[in-house]
């Protein structure tokens, strides 16, 4: 740790950095910031910035406010803000209390609590998200959202505003030391995609909070608004988060076994057990608002139904299929469900603990789904015994405070923080009479 601050104090001073900015998020996923001086920084790192943390959501009660953000130098990069601009710097914060343990309300601090117990186990958890995300020409919610172009699923639009607002992105981003694999227009009208190249969860997560600041970002600059929200326009697909995932342990691929089906090891197959088997009681927190549901309904790629396959995009879980020779390595699995708009930090807690629960529980891996899901009428699926995820965020809720592994994967505060939020704002939504119900029975009852 001395050696990693060592290197962000001499890094700070060579590059001329002017501001260090000091980030973290509520428990939403909303990330907070705040910016020091230079010369402040190595006091910081010793003492970390102290702040009320009942001002935040889901942070402290009043009675038990303060708490400290302490910077984790392992987490810096150094940020562009645009041609010309000052060089500034990030790091992210791990919250603790004012005695220097962890501090329960930080979703930062719920990750590493996971990872440390699949340390504990022997594992590393790798994850590589496909983030997906929507160019609109206003953020006015009194307007209908315009998509920028008309364009589809991998198409070249060389004439579009978007190729260069997504271009100047990646240009950002990999400025900032966030690697990026891919990118392309997805299916939608204005749709993109970007995907990360693979990494640990808590540097990935890190970096799926700084791409939606970036995408954000320059979408302002060129005069249009980004948004993240799992389903804006109706009649079309929404946004996913599809994400890679594998255990490593020795530095080897844990999912990987030579002359297995698929190549696939009984950890890996327990790993897809658990989460098939928890699926239910973690997508309040992969699917967080009450829009995400709007996303899981059948007929527009989205999972809805709990089950997995091989090279089958309709199933929850899909095992890819690997490049030749790269099997060693590349052996991985595909969560579906995840959205862009959830609590990175929450997202791949839960989605960790139950895996973890197939693999310490010794879950027997459910018969694969071969055939399109999405053609599956009712009584196929009764039949074949496969069940479906929560239909709104309502039913989520539901299943989630019924979940013991719930309870102990995000802790005791988070959990019941986030069921109070999220019950208000279904309260919310409930009551709110939509321009649906206004056009489908104003005139007519």
């Amino acid at each position: 740790m001395e050696h990693q601050q060592s290197y962000v104090l001499r890094t700070v001073e060579e590059r001329k950095v002017r501001l260090v900015r000091l980030w973290f998020c509520d428990v939403l996923g909303q990330l907070k910031s705040v910016a020091i001086s230079p010369v402040e920084l190595e006091a910081v790192f010793e003492d970390g910035i102290q702040f009320d943390g009942s001002a935040i959501d889901g942070f402290s009660r009043v009675q038990e406010s303060d708490v400290l953000a302490i910077p984790d130098a392992s987490s810096f990069q150094l940020m562009t803000w645009g041609d010309g601009a000052e060089v500034s710097a990030r790091m992210f914060c791990d919250l603790v209390n004012l005695d220097g343990t962890p501090f329960e309300g930080d979703p930062r601090q719920v990750l590493k609590r996971n990872l440390k117990r699949a340390r504990d186990a022997g594992f590393t958890m790798m994850c590589a998200p496909e983030v997906e995300f929507f160019y609109l020409e206003s953020d006015d919610p009194s307007l209908v959202p315009v998509p920028l172009d008309t364009a589809s699923y991998f198409d070249l639009t060389t004439k579009d505003v978007s190729s260069d607002i997504r271009r100047a992105t990646i240009q950002r981003l990999e400025a900032t030391g966030i690697p990026v694999e891919y990118s392309f227009h997805e299916d939608a009208p204005s749709q993109h995609e970007i995907d990360l190249r693979y990494s640990d969860a808590l540097s990935m997560a890190d970096n799926v909070m700084t791409l939606r600041l970036v995408v954000r970002e320059v979408a302002l600059q060129h005069g249009v608004h980004a948004t993240f929200m799992p389903k804006p326009i109706s009649g079309v697909q929404g946004s996913g988060m599809h994400t890679h995932i594998s255990l490593f342990a020795d530095e080897e691929n844990a999912f990987y076994e030579e002359g297995a089906e698929s190549n696939l090891s009984p950890i890996a197959q327990k790993f897809i057990a658990g989460l098939l088997r928890h699926a239910p009681e973690i997508t309040a927190v992969t699917n967080q608002l009450v829009n995400s549901y709007k996303r899981l309904v059948s007929g527009f790629e989205a999972p809805v139904h709990v089950s997995w396959a091989h090279n089958n995009r309709s199933a929850l879980v899909r095992v890819p299929v690997t490049k030749r020779g790269k099997e060693a390595g590349g052996t991985r699995i595909e969560y579906r469900a995840l959205d862009p708009a959830c609590n990175p930090y929450l997202a791949y807690s839960v989605i960790l603990a139950a895996g973890l629960a197939g693999v310490e529980g010794d879950y027997e891996l459910p018969p694969e789904a071969a055939t399109n899901l999405f053609e599956m009428d009712e009584a196929q699926r009764i039949k074949t015994g496969i069940e479906l995820l929560p239909a709104s965020l309502s039913d989520a809720l539901d299943v989630m405070e019924a979940s013991d592994l719930m309870k102990e994967a995000l802790g005791e505060h988070i959990f019941e923080w986030f069921l109070r939020n999220k019950r208000a704002e279904w309260g919310e939504y409930k009551a709110h009479v939509s321009q649906f119900e206004l056009d489908r029975y104003l005139r007519n009852w």
